[in-house]
């Protein structure tokens, strides 16, 4: 047998006894293998350095250190995870600042109907290397501090109530969060190569000044979640007060969709399923297994149709594709910028824009983060 063939044989037969029903058609077909997108071959770059699928535009939003066009709003430096917020017939997209020194924070831009942009502000100012994050179904965009002991902060997309410290989430390297609301609890993930991968269970859901920090464990093969003693991580470090909490090789980003948390694993490349209602982990993509059209596995994204958007940290400067038929390709990607990664994806509530930043830009420096548009023809059924 291939090597690929023997290490997928592997991954499967790890979880097979978990999975039943559709549920077990999606998992059997895990990791993805490459193949043709269903949005065709990529095209050669546009005016913006951008190569996409026939049919797809894209246009810059942002610049750092410059004002967002028609606002007195200066876009911060080091563009990082992101998220789309309905606003009427408009929407808001916010993005991280990954800056030290207190320079860290979050920021948003306002766009109508027509996709004008209408508004540009800060949301989150004084901070340390706001790297991802995610969104509540209370409509609050969640900030998450990359330091160790770093916490979550609770932000307004809107602007207008001031953002709220979450110490009980956890102090520790954070980088990006996935609410469940079926289950009333928020997925955590953890960059450190012995991270470790976290739910929030708040007190009162819509709540999350209080409630319980978990940690997943594995014993024998067999899931469980037990509570952290001390999510203040001083002096103990929160992934290691818990026997036999399982490790991830580098928490990236982290999506949930339909009672599935998707989250990538930069150390080691992959990109993981964790079904909520079964307990189960599904390994969805691993770059041994799949011949590596995927590096650098970071943030990451779905469309309403169960596509996964998974952006790069290098590789090629690409934002791949995940189809539910579990096939990877890429979907765009970004030249003459080597020295960058792309973070932030996010797609409008329409689900026909899509919206990312080159952190470093052409630069390769903080200084010189963009952040795009995407649009296009992005299906709506399978």
């Amino acid at each position: 047998m291939e090597r690929r063939t023997v290490l997928r044989a592997a991954v499967l037969g790890a979880g097979a006894a978990a999975f039943s029903g559709s549920l077990w058609r999606q998992a059997a077909a895990y990791p993805a293998l490459p193949g043709p997108s269903p949005y065709g071959a990529l095209q050669t770059a546009d005016a913006n350095g951008i190569r996409l699928p026939a049919g797809f535009t894209s246009r810059v939003i942002a610049r750092s250190t410059q004002k967002v066009s028609g606002t007195n709003h200066t876009w911060h430096q080091a563009p990082d995870g992101g998220a789309c917020f309905a606003d009427g017939s408009g929407w808001i997209y916010v993005s991280n600042a990954e800056m030290g020194s207190g320079q860290g924070g979050a920021g948003a831009v306002k766009f109508n109907s027509a996709a004008q942009i209408t508004g540009a502000y800060a949301i989150l100012s004084g901070t340390q290397r706001n790297c991802a994050g995610g969104a509540t179904p209370w409509n609050t965009w969640l900030s998450c501090e990359e330091v160790d002991t770093g916490f979550v902060y609770e932000t307004d997309p809107w602007g207008v109530n001031p953002a709220a410290q979450r110490p009980a989430m956890g102090r520790f390297n954070h980088e990006a969060a996935a609410a469940d609301p079926v289950r009333k609890v928020v997925y955590l993930t953890e960059d450190k190569s012995d991270g470790r991968f976290y739910r929030f269970v708040p007190t009162t859901w819509g709540n999350l000044s209080s409630g319980t920090l978990q940690v997943l464990k594995e014993t024998g093969g067999a899931l469980s979640w037990a509570t952290v003693p001390d999510p203040d991580g001083s002096p103990t470090a929160t992934r290691y007060q818990v026997s036999g909490a399982k490790v991830f090789n580098g928490g990236e980003g982290c999506h949930y969709r339909a009672d599935i948390c998707y989250f990538t694993t930069k150390g080691d490349n992959r990109v993981w399923a964790y079904h909520a209602a079964a307990n189960t982990l599904a390994v969805v993509y691993d770059d041994n297994v799949s011949g590596a059209p995927l590096t650098g596995v970071d943030n990451v994204t779905a469309a309403a149709v169960g596509d996964l958007y998974v952006a790069e940290d290098g590789g090629n400067m690409e934002i791949c594709i995940i189809t539910p038929s579990d096939v990877v390709a890429p979907f765009l990607r970004i030249t003459g910028q080597s020295s960058s990664e792309i973070t932030g994806p996010a797609f409008n509530p329409a689900g026909n824009r899509l919206y990312f930043s080159s952190q470093r830009g052409t630069s390769g420096s903080s200084s010189g983060g963009i952040t795009y548009e995407v649009t296009g023809p992005f299906r709506t059924s399978l």
